[in-house]
């Protein structure tokens, strides 16, 4: 090979490597500050890149393979928003210290999992012992929808004091969960019986009244807690209140005081969605 040739693959080697030891250099001292990226901006971001790799002048490599595996993630980003619930709409992260072994950094996340909000702060301290690295998280604050909840005050201050990160992320995950399903549940019978369904607190109440527009009187509230104990186990609870009455309490007495059980026993059979639907029936055929 002519050596004018080499030399000159060598000289464009070296450029290379001398532009990467300053983009090195470059993400080094980014990683010092603090940094605030919204999904916007990365949206933003990413069109720019993409606008600024198509015009890229010749003897530069395509981009295509590098859009490809963007795109790629995307997708994976997208699956797994889908699969968990959660997206995360801002997140800023300063570094406190860092030495040869030891790095300490300060980090805020704030998103939504499925309809309910969140916010987090954080410390994180990492430290490397030859290959072995450890991570510590310390004075964790946890802003959360539904704080008020007795419950998930409890839960909340709980995961605050251990600095479990990740217990919160999948517990708040299935309460989350839970909590959509609820709402998207009496959104389904309102929209069904909209003359037998009432909803005096909305969609993100916990009850639902039933009642039968030819009977006065006969109330059905179905009352739908979410519980979430302090390890951070999710259990929904459902029960039946019926008011009826007095004319027909004192005549169907046996009748009235089974329809609760008969409700619980539905439940176990059927689930909630054909147990309601079952009693909403009978409500409707009465008369």
């Amino acid at each position: 090979m002519d050596k004018s040739v080499c030399q000159a693959y060598e000289d464009e080697i070296q450029a290379l490597e001398e532009e990467i030891r300053l983009l090195t250099e470059q993400y080094e001292d980014i990683q010092q500050e603090s940094t605030f990226f919204s999904e916007e901006e990365i949206l933003k971001s990413i069109k720019s890149f993409q606008g600024e790799t198509q015009g890229e002048t010749e003897g530069h490599e395509s981009p295509s393979d590098l859009i490809a595996q963007l795109e790629s993630l995307e997708k994976d980003l997208s699956f797994l928003m889908k699969l968990t619930g959660f997206q995360f709409t801002s997140h800023s992260k300063k570094t406190l210290e860092k030495t040869a072994n030891r790095t300490v950094q300060k980090h805020r996340l704030s998103g939504k999992c499925h309809s309910l909000s969140f916010q987090l702060e954080f410390q994180l301290l990492e430290m490397q012992d030859n290959e072995k690295v450890s991570a510590v998280v310390s004075d964790l604050s946890i802003v959360m929808e539904s704080r008020d909840d007795s419950d998930v005050s409890k839960f909340v201050s709980s995961t605050e004091e251990r600095g479990d990160v990740l217990t919160f992320f999948r517990s708040f995950s299935t309460y989350a969960e839970w909590y959509e399903h609820r709402r998207c549940t009496f959104l389904h019978f309102k929209a069904k019986y909209p003359d037998i369904v009432t909803l005096p607190e909305g969609l993100l109440g916990d009850f639902i009244i039933l009642r039968n527009p030819k009977v006065s009187g006969l109330e059905l509230m179905i009352v739908w807690k979410i519980h979430l104990d302090e390890e951070g186990t999710t259990t929904p609870v459902l029960d039946l209140l019926p008011k009826v009455p007095e004319q027909v309490l004192e005549q169907r007495m046996r009748s009235v005081e089974s329809i609760p059980s008969s409700f619980r026993s539905a439940l176990r059979l059927f689930g909630i969605e054909v147990a309601i639907e079952n009693l909403i029936k009978v409500l409707g055929s009465g008369k």
